[in-house]
């Protein structure tokens, strides 16, 4: 008898990849002529990225840096949550936060998507920040993984432990 196959549908960040990504902005922008004297700065402030100009433009410049650079290092702009700019004394100041962990809204849009358009026999199940896909048939799984690539959700997801 053959067992079911799975994977899981994850939204992770590769924290070393989006730590090197914000270092790389950092040193460009402390290199870039159009920043010069406008006292911008990209850093961590706990678990969010802060942003901080004495201008609107500059700051906004310093964000396309940072999403240019995180492009790069593979990380998807989807699991960026850039606030607007703000104005605190003198300085603009921009607040970015990194979107981990699938939201229980999206994981049933998720599990809706399966269950609708996927191969009868496919099940999927809600596990905190993560939905468990199982089935017989390994095919199924991979039109699963194709469907859901071709999607337009509002998350970056990943599939890992596929067995």
């Amino acid at each position: 008898m053959a067992s079911d196959s799975s994977f899981d549908i994850v939204s992770e960040i590769d924290r070393q990849e989006a730590d090197n990504a914000l270092n790389q902005a950092s040193k460009e922008i402390q290199q870039r002529y159009d920043f010069r004297g406008t006292e911008t700065s990209v850093a961590w402030s706990g678990e969010q990225i802060l942003i901080v100009s004495n201008t609107e433009d500059r700051a906004t410049a310093a964000l396309d840096v940072l999403q240019s650079k995180m492009i790069k290092r593979g990380i998807s702009l989807k699991s960026l949550d850039s606030g607007e700019p703000f104005e605190s004394g003198k300085q603009v100041k921009i607040v970015t936060s990194l979107k981990e962990g699938i939201a229980q809204d999206i994981a049933k849009k998720i599990g809706k998507i399966i269950r609708d358009e996927g191969p009868k026999g496919v099940k999927s199940q809600i596990q905190g920040e993560e939905v468990r896909v199982s089935s017989k048939s390994r095919d199924d799984l991979q039109e699963i993984i194709a469907l859901l690539k071709g999607k337009d959700l509002d998350v970056d997801l990943q599939f890992t432990n596929y067995r």
